[in-house]
């Protein structure tokens, strides 16, 4: 399979030449993941970077009883297992598959040879991960101050700004989530998840389609993000 036309879709890879893009080919292996199969675990080494072609990841952490919490859902075109490459610890979370995806895996060191001549790689993946702390330290933040409608209303603003798409009656979550999914997103039972999505189903915020949710009235969800209720 090749690779390069995909590789050159990834944002941190902007800029780089064909000899370097011929180099990331050459050092990495493109995987097939079926639905719901673990990429890496908590604990293991970080010795690899993930780059998504096609399908979706979740990262999640398990408490020491089991409970999982969602940390991200990543989506084609992403990068992650990028903190493996400044820090020699092993892994804090585990990362699984949401649908069947193909990955693509590019060895620490090999990374690193690349690194070394790109210092603006660096930098865009520092950012990167200065991004996703931001999202965490907001996700800790939510789960002390806000209560779990306020949380469940800020998910689904957020993944309307990454998976969203226009329609006539609002913004379509163009991304299949379980009842269960969604509520180890804001660390919340699927129970109590389940009642809330009905709630602003029959308050008019929200639609359902083919296991897909609408938004059809994102002012309304933003206050009560705002309002913490």
């Amino acid at each position: 399979m090749d690779k390069i036309w995909y590789l050159k879709k990834i944002n941190i890879f902007a800029g780089l030449t064909d000899d370097e893009m011929d180099y990331i080919d050459r050092v990495s292996v493109m995987k097939h993941y079926s639905k719901k199969e673990p990429i890496f675990l908590s604990r293991d080494p970080g010795d690899r970077v993930y780059l998504l072609k096609k399908g979706k990841v979740k990262i999640a952490r398990l408490s020491v009883e089991g409970k999982e919490l969602i940390l991200a859902v990543l989506h084609s075109g992403e990068i992650f297992g990028e903190a493996a490459l400044f820090d020699a610890n092993s892994r804090e979370n585990m990362a699984e598959t949401l649908e069947d995806a193909f990955i693509c895996e590019i060895n620490k060191r090999d990374f690193e040879v690349l690194l070394a001549k790109k210092p603006e790689l660096v930098l865009r993946l520092t950012k990167l991960i200065g991004f996703r702390r931001r999202q965490l330290e907001m996700k800790i933040e939510d789960l002390i101050f806000k209560n779990v409608k306020a949380r469940l209303a800020r998910l689904l603003l957020n993944l309307s700004r990454t998976y969203g798409i226009k329609k006539p009656s609002g913004i379509l979550i163009n991304i299949k989530l379980t009842h269960s999914e969604i509520a180890n997103l804001i660390g919340a039972s699927r129970e109590t998840t389940t009642i809330y999505l009905n709630h602003f189903k029959q308050d008019g915020l929200i639609d359902f389609q083919k296991r897909k949710i609408i938004l059809l009235a994102s002012d309304k969800l933003q206050k009560k993000v705002d309002v913490g209720e």
